[in-house]
């Protein structure tokens, strides 16, 4: 299983070059079940990271490209009229897939947005009075333009909460990026890929996450650094249970992919900015985006022991 885990990651990295820690992270917040955000700029692989992950884990696969007018119906599905057998019958929309991409989410009206809120959170969704159960697995990555971009509609926090991660892909270094110019074009590359897990095997990954050991003191300090958002004055509001809880299953799976069976507080710190970054906000400017140099005073100013 171990060298699945290896020949996945290399995988995925062969498709979208120089980006080996963004990757890690994305497999990581797979394997602890949880929801990803990617916000950058247009163009920077962030669809290419998606086809690539199903592809590589064997999971299918759908598309939701978010527009203004987009409604629920678009992406939960509808009931339709069949007149042969005088009923309705429901067509399924493509939230029902294993791996859903749902892109530009923020160019979304809120109504549209908030269709997705009881699919990552409970695993299914309720349609006309009826609840319907999404697949297992069931992973959501979400991308999301700059909100300086004209068009766009800022997702809410209780939104924003759902999210295990959120991380920024950022411009590639210069030899990755003539190594892109040189070779295939990414989407060729695609469809020649095989999957490496079997549905079976994944569950069984997902399933080894938690056993991954914390000790009391690994705890205690994920609590120092909870305590600290709520406690702090520079802090705008605290991190909830659910954000500590986040932060601990993170921690697991980036434990568990670097082949350990407990946790040391270097993972909590290498999962850290992209579990509580999208998560804080400065009290001087709550509207802005100061998790990046919050998460930055965690990291320099809460003892890991």
């Amino acid at each position: 299983m171990r060298t699945k885990l290896d020949a996945c990651l290399q995988m995925v990295n062969g498709v979208l070059l120089g980006k080996e820690h963004q990757v890690r992270l994305a497999m990581t917040c797979l394997l602890a079940r949880g929801h990803l955000l990617i916000e950058d700029l247009p163009g920077m692989g962030k669809t290419t990271l998606s086809h690539a992950l199903a592809k590589a884990l064997g999971l299918s696969f759908q598309r939701i490209q978010f527009t203004s007018d987009l409604l629920p119906g678009d992406i939960l599905g509808t009931s339709v009229f069949d007149k042969d057998s005088g009923q309705f019958a429901f067509h399924p929309g493509p939230i029902f897939a294993e791996l859903v991409l749902a892109d530009e989410i923020n160019r979304a009206t809120p109504k549209s947005q908030s269709a997705l809120l009881e699919a990552m959170e409970e695993g299914q969704v309720t349609i006309e009075g009826a609840t319907r159960p999404l697949p297992d697995p069931f992973f959501v990555i979400a991308t999301q333009n700059p909100v300086t971009q004209g068009g766009t509609f800022a997702l809410p926090e209780s939104q924003l909460d759902r999210f295990l991660m959120r991380l920024s892909l950022g411009y590639p270094a210069k030899g990755a990026e003539k190594a892109l110019l040189l070779g295939e074009a990414r989407r060729d590359l695609l469809p020649r890929l095989e999957p490496v897990f079997d549905h079976a095997e994944l569950a069984k990954l997902q399933e080894l996450v938690p056993q991954v050991r914390a000790s009391d003191a690994l705890v205690d300090y994920v609590l120092r650094l909870v305590e600290a958002t709520r406690s702090q004055p520079q802090f705008a509001w605290g991190l909830s249970p659910r954000a500590s809880l986040a932060l601990l299953a993170a921690a697991r799976a980036w434990a568990f992919l670097a082949d350990r069976e407990y946790v040391i507080p270097e993972d909590v710190q290498a999962v850290l900015p992209a579990v509580v970054g999208h998560r804080l906000r400065e009290r001087a400017d709550p509207s802005g985006h100061g998790g990046g140099a919050l998460v930055r005073w965690l990291l320099t100013e809460v003892a890991a022991v």
